[in-house]
């Protein structure tokens, strides 16, 4: 038999079913014996059977399509985030279309509302300058599953990182080390940097638990999450006078950026200054010396949030959700480890 053009048919007919069963099989319709569903599977494996998504799709009023919009997308860590999130929609059978807002309230306000919402079936947004309120004005009632820190009291799914507790592990780290002049850089004056608030909360917290002076020329400001960004942050720190034994990035990128400044001043790391980042990147993994950072479990989020839009998208469930996703501190040689 040609295998390209098996249909249910043909499926049904060598498991001794109806094709309704095999239908039934195929969409996932629980009211369906075990025994005649692994006959049902088993000839669907022999002739190769693979569903007509696009013909199911129409018939159910759906593209098999989802988007991912994100704030950057040359940004490794959101670059591993939807590597992970097109294998998760794979897996349910729906291709990814990503786009990048480029943090712009403007631009996710777009997303939001819509524009696409003819071609895709929901949407993963992980929104930065968006507002509750902008939220509650929502008008387009595709369905969305948001990603990250800022609170919003509905309508869509959550998945969230605790950042004031990894922010306080990671800090709580570099103290029990024996560094007392702990820095922080990441911090930002915008409204809609709810990460930076939530890990700079995460690391007063963890000064005020070990006993630290909380010294004001030890938090910088950066305009962004970028290595230049980082490496210029480090200097200005340097160059006050602050004196940190240890520092604490707000994300991988400042860390590296930070770990180019210190090494080209003459200063050894860890020995000299203990450094540590947020978002366990690839790139921090590999470098001289090898980053300790948080690690929030990037593959999971992914998941997670596919299979929320999923279940909004089939309509099975109808109640705004909230997910907090597990992280680990991995410590590695910029820290001693």
């Amino acid at each position: 038999m040609d295998k390209a053009r098996v249909g249910l048919k043909d499926v049904a007919h060598l498991a001794g079913v109806s094709v309704k069963t095999v239908s039934n099989v195929v969409n996932g319709y629980v009211h369906v014996t075990p025994a005649t569903r692994s006959r049902v599977e088993a000839a669907i494996k022999e002739l190769n059977y693979r569903p007509n998504l696009s013909a199911r799709n129409l018939r159910q009023g759906r593209t098999g399509i989802i988007a991912l919009a994100v704030p950057e997308l040359d940004t490794p860590y959101f670059a591993e985030l939807a590597r992970f999130v097109v294998a998760a929609a794979e897996e349910q059978g729906l291709t990814v279309l990503i786009d990048h807002t480029g943090a712009s309230r403007e631009r996710e306000q777009l997303v939001a509302e819509g524009f696409r919402a003819r071609l895709i079936d929901g949407l993963i947004l992980s929104p930065l300058a968006l507002t509750p309120e902008d939220l509650a004005a929502r008008m387009d009632d595709t369905p969305m599953v948001l990603l990250g820190e800022r609170v919003y009291e509905g309508p869509a799914d959550h998945i969230v990182v605790d950042n004031v507790a990894a922010a306080k592990e990671a800090t709580l780290h570099l103290a029990s080390l024996g560094r007392r002049r702990i820095a922080a850089i990441g911090a930002k004056d915008d409204e809609a940097a709810e990460t930076s608030r939530l890990r700079l909360e995460g690391y007063r917290r963890a000064l005020k638990e070990a006993g630290l002076p909380q010294d004001d020329r030890l938090v910088v400001p950066v305009e962004a999450y970028h290595r230049a960004d980082g490496a210029r942050a480090m200097a200005e720190l340097l160059d006050s006078g602050a004196a940190p034994d240890a520092v604490f990035c707000f994300n991988d990128l400042l860390a590296l950026g930070a770990l180019r400044t210190l090494l080209e001043r003459g200063l050894a790391v860890p020995g000299d200054v203990a450094l540590a980042g947020f978002d366990d990147i690839e790139d921090g993994r590999y470098g001289t010396p090898t980053l300790t950072t948080i690690s929030p479990d990037k593959q999971t989020i992914a998941a997670k949030a596919v299979d929320l839009l999923a279940e909004r998208i089939t309509g099975t469930s109808r109640e705004a959700r909230e997910f907090r996703v597990p992280y680990r501190l991995m410590i590695r040689e910029s820290t001693g480890g």
